[in-house]
Order: structure tokens, then sequence, then C-alpha cells
């Protein structure tokens, strides 16, 4: 399949030149192509982030609860999750570069909607949307740098995106109460207008336009719509059952968990027999792919332990006071900003396995290293292992997404990469709620406002000490499926040279 940037006479086949470069001019496009990729990356990751600052103002605005004002966030979230695989799905269908743009529409008319809703559930409703806009712009980015750089950039352009990511959910706070505060809350969802508007532009002159996009051999490629039911309600079944309930797990949660469980068991039997389907499960017997996807969800459940458990430990561990408390939790995504372009060009010149092995062992050293430190060594002796939590996670992020998306076919990039932002999304929904859990009964109290100082810490140590072993087991499926996927290459290599 050809992508033919838009006013270029180069043409990419599959990330690779297939034409010579007439124009001066050409690598400018590329770049001007990866600005909008970034900009479709850093606008679902502010969403999420900017929302939830302003949860009290939005409580006092409808007089609601906090339970009522916190579907703002699960509304979106649940929408991403949901829809994230399928949205990938129709893109390798009907095409990635006009679903890009379509989601980019829905996502700047959803967030006019929010600025403009009257009442609590209107927003609720519009930011449902605003997730199924982010959905098609997180699969579709990703899958678009197939067609966007040279195979040999891949893991620069996947750490550009990264570190976009990372700004995105890094700026959303200090820029949504600065917005509140000076003009009102409604100006946190109507800044998409303008940046929603500057990334639709930037895509339609930018991204390389797709040809040859209908079926091969005259064979119709028809869209998986039971299976794509069957996984949304799945998936919405287990964001639910993860996070009703404020942290405490009772009945409804379990009915939600049994009920994801089963639909699990149903797609998989609806996939088989799909003639088209939605994910094809012969996928989850490559090994590289499989523990890509697998080690992805392990790491992000870590990383979100770090955004749950951080502001109880520092505000009650620490004592520390919002704004010192809001400065110190920057470090984080700060680090993974500055770290996720020079992770990219290290994953081009060393490999994307050796660095995906390597950001795993520093996650799990900073991991370790919030278990020993001493409580006494305050802001510091907590900075330095986030440091290195998070500069592992960069350096994973980037090889573990360029090792899955490298090599895959160009008519399911799109899949694949919503499979990849599945995975991450799981982790997050399940760090925040198994890690969340985990931190409150180690501190021994439902109230963790209560805890005393002591152990407040004590139970920051147990929960990363559990942390360090969820990455040890991801060091194990790494390497495995990376012994495997050798073996497999050599047995079809000795197979390959009997038959000749």
């Amino acid at each position: 399949m050809k992508q033919i940037y838009n006013n270029s006479p180069k043409i990419y086949v599959d990330g690779q030149i297939e034409a010579k470069v007439e124009s001066p001019a050409m690598l400018p496009q590329v770049r001007w192509a990866l600005v909008s990729l970034s900009l479709a990356t850093l606008l679902p990751a502010l969403g999420t982030s900017i929302a939830s600052v302003s949860l009290p103002t939005l409580a006092q605005t409808f007089n609601a609860s906090f339970p009522q004002v916190q579907w703002i966030v699960l509304a979106y979230l649940l929408a991403t999750t949901a829809l994230v695989v399928s949205a990938g799905r129709l893109g390798d269908i009907f095409g990635r570069r006009r679903l890009l743009m379509s989601g980019l529409v829905v996502f700047t008319a959803a967030s006019i909607l929010c600025g403009a809703a009257p009442t609590l559930w209107l927003l609720i409703a519009a930011r449902a949307a605003q997730g199924f806009g982010a959905a098609v712009m997180l699969s579709l980015s990703m899958a678009l740098v197939g067609e966007t750089v040279p195979k040999q950039k891949t893991g620069s352009a996947m750490g550009l995106l990264g570190t976009m990511s990372a700004i995105g959910t890094a700026l959303g706070p200090s820029l949504g109460g600065i917005l509140i505060s000076e003009l009102s809350w409604r100006s946190i969802f109507l800044i998409n207008l303008p940046l929603g508007g500057l990334t639709f532009f930037l895509a339609y002159r930018y991204l390389p336009v797709e040809q040859g996009k209908k079926a091969r051999e005259g064979e119709r490629v028809r869209f998986d719509t039971l299976g794509t039911l069957v996984l949304a309600l799945t998936l919405a079944g287990y964001a639910l059952a993860m996070t009703l309930g404020g942290g405490k797990f009772g009945v409804l949660n379990i009915a939600h968990l049994v009920a994801a469980l089963f639909g699990a068991g149903l797609f998989v039997l609806t996939e088989a027999k799909a003639t088209s389907p939605l994910i094809k499960l012969a996928v989850f017997r490559n090994p590289l792919m499989s523990g890509g996807f697998a080690t992805s969800t392990l790491v992000t459940t870590v990383l979100m332990a770090t955004l749950v458990v951080g502001p109880f430990y520092l505000a009650y561990g620490l004592g520390l006071g919002s704004a010192l408390i809001g400065l110190v939790m920057s470090v984080g995504p700060v680090v993974v900003a500055l770290t996720g372009i020079p992770a990219g060009r290290l994953v081009d010149r060393l490999g994307a396995q050796r660095l995906t092995i390597l950001g795993l062992v520093t996650i799990m050293v900073g991991a370790f290293g919030l278990t020993l430190i001493p409580f006494g060594f305050g802001i510091p002796g907590y900075l330095a292992p986030i440091a290195f939590i998070t500069f592992g996670y960069a350096l994973f992020q980037t090889a573990n997404n360029t090792a899955v998306m490298k090599d895959v076919p160009s008519d399911r990039r799109g899949a694949i990469s919503g499979l990849l932002n599945l995975s991450r999304n799981l982790g997050l929904i399940t760090g925040t709620s198994v890690m969340g859990a985990l931190f409150a009964l180690a501190s021994g109290t439902s109230e963790i406002t209560e805890a005393s100082a002591e152990a407040v810490a004590g139970g920051m140590r147990i929960t990363f000490a559990v942390a360090a072993g969820l990455i040890l087991v991801a060091l194990i499926i790494a390497n495995v499926s990376r012994s495997i996927s050798h073996l497999q290459r050599n047995l079809l290599v000795i197979r390959e040279q009997k038959e000749a």
C-alpha cells in the first residue's frame, strides 16, 4: 500500500522510501507530519489531566456530590478504553488519515459541547463523546508513524509521541488551574478548539494520503460489529469493576468483574468464528507482541501507583502543602518529557529489545529504592527513586512501542496500535484501583487521612515492594518472549535450509 505526501514527489511504502527525493522541502514535510501526530497525542493526555483539577469547582457549580462529578473523568476514561481497539481497526479498513481527522472533529466538537453544557449530565455525555474522539487519536497517531517516517527512525518518532503524552499529562493540572482561576471552568474545554483546529489543519496538509485502501483481490473487508460490541461491553465492565466503590471492592464490583470475565470468553469465541475479526487471535501467538502487551500493562500499573500513592505520602507522610505537592509531583512527567526523544534515538541505535530490558531494570531499581530509603530523607529521598522509575518508563515505553509496531503489516497497524493503547489503559485503571487499595490496606486504615506519618510511609514501602515484584514479572515475560522469538526464528531458518 502506498502513502503519498500532499504536494510532495516522495513516496513511502510501509515506511520505506520508494522514490528518490526530488525536492529539498521534503524533510520539513515529514517534520510537520510528525508535529500533527504529536499534537494528536498531546490532546487526549491533556483531556484526561486537565479535567481532574476542575472537579471541586464543578461540584460547587452544579451542586453535585463528589461521586457524581467523578463521572466527568470516568466517562472519558470508559469511552477511551472501550473503543480504542475498534477505532484502530476502523482506521485499517477506511483509512487512518481520514479517520484521524474525523476523530479530531469529534474531539473538538465534543469539547465545545463540554464548554457550553448547562447541566452536569450533559457535560458527562459530552465527555463520553470526547473520549471516543480521543480513542481514535490515540490509536491512529501511533499507527500513522509507520506511514510517516522511514522504518529506521521509528524509535525516534515513538519517543517524540511519548514526550508529547507526558507533556500533556504534566501540563493539564497547572494549565487547568490557571484557566479556571482567570476565566472559568468552561475554558478548560474550550481551549481544545484552537488546538484541535491547528491539529486538523496540519494533519490534512501534511499527513500521507492513503492509496489502494480498498479490498485486496476484489474481496470486501467488513468491520466486525459484533466483536466490537462484545469487546466494548467487556472493557466497560472491567473499568467499572476497578473504579466503582471509591476504592472498596464490594458486590457491585464483583458483579462487573464476573461480567467482564464472561465477556472476555465470549469475545474469544466471537473472534474465532468471525470472517474479518476485530483482532486476529494469531496476534497473541507472536511472543514479542503478546509479551509487549503484558509488560505494558504491568509497567503502567506500577506507574499509576506513583500517581495514586505519591500525593498521600507527600501530604500525610512528609506533611507538604498543596503547592509543594504539585511541584514535586510534576518532576516525574518532566523526566519523561525530557527523556522521550533521547530514548527514541537510543532505540534506533541500540535496538528496541535491549532498551526494553534496560527500562524495566531501571524501574525496578526505583521501586526498590522507595522501599529502602529512610523516612528521614524527606523530599530528596522520594524524588531520587521516582526519577529512576520515570526515566525507566520513558525508555521502556519508547522501546516497547517500537518493538511491537515496527514490523506490523500495514493493514493491521491501527488494530495493533489500539491493543497497545488498551494494554496501557488497563494498567492505569488497575493501578488506580488495586495499588490504591493495597496502599490503604498496608497503611492499616480505611481512612488514609487519619493514618500517622509512619503508617503512611510503611504503606508506601509495602506498595512499592509489590510494584517491584510486578516489574520482576515483566522482566521475566520480556526475556521469555524474546527467547521464544529467537527460537522460532532459528527453527524457521533451519526449515528453509532443509527445504532448499
